[in-house]
């Protein structure tokens, strides 16, 4: 089983992709986990990227994907794996297809969690944290018992820059002006699979596992 999650910020990929992965068997491989790990091995590209990281910028796209490659080069990886939020560009989309040249790899889905632009503002806007603790809660799901004030500790509950709602309209136009043409060139290739995501978990995740069954 070879996967690739696709889908805007906030769509819960990354979530499923853990759920699916602990279901299956498979390996779940996130880029920013596998930059991390490099960089605390002090491989060579791991050296290379984490300079990028360290000046804050991005990585190019040759050096993420080597480090894809090195991780789908291990026989048992390259097995069965859940790529998620990769590739996010045309570019990363093609080196990816040379890369599963390369090993002999076909991808079996790319499985996009479909979750209108307003349901994720919604759900991103709606998290908090307590600046104490760091326990999360949710005014929708997980509203905590006072208003602004954590459940466990009576710390002051805050909102992460990135889910302030002028930050997730902006994160949203990049994703569609770059990352959604992926889309169209999986479904080229009759590899594209959709997902409706503005559901329970529970729910998705039995649809995916269809899918890929």
């Amino acid at each position: 089983m070879r996967l690739i999650f696709l889908g805007p910020p906030g769509s819960g990929k990354g979530t499923q992709a853990k759920i699916v992965a602990g279901k299956t068997g498979a390996k779940h491989i996130s880029t920013g986990d596998i930059l991390r790990e490099a960089a605390a091995a002090g491989t060579d590209l791991g050296v290379k990227a984490k300079r990028y990281m360290d000046a804050g910028d991005l990585v190019p796209d040759e050096v993420l994907l080597g480090l894809v490659e090195e991780v789908l080069s291990d026989a048992k990886t390259s097995e069965s794996f859940i790529l998620d939020g990769f590739p996010r560009t045309i570019p990363q989309a093609e080196g990816l297809d040379e890369i599963f040249g390369k090993l002999n790899l076909n991808l079996d889905w790319a499985i996009k969690l479909d979750v209108p632009d307003q349901a994720i503002i919604d759900r991103l806007t709606s998290r908090y944290f307590c600046a104490n603790c760091k326990a999360d809660f949710n005014t929708k799901t997980k509203p905590p018992k006072v208003e602004g004030v954590c459940d466990n500790c009576g710390g002051t509950l805050v909102q992460r820059d990135d889910d302030k709602e002028e930050v997730i309209k902006n994160r949203l136009k990049v994703y569609h002006e770059m990352t959604a043409p992926i889309e169209d060139f999986y479904s080229a290739k009759g590899k594209l699979k959709t997902v409706p995501g503005d559901r329970e978990f529970d729910e998705i995740t039995s649809d995916i596992l269809n899918v890929i069954s």
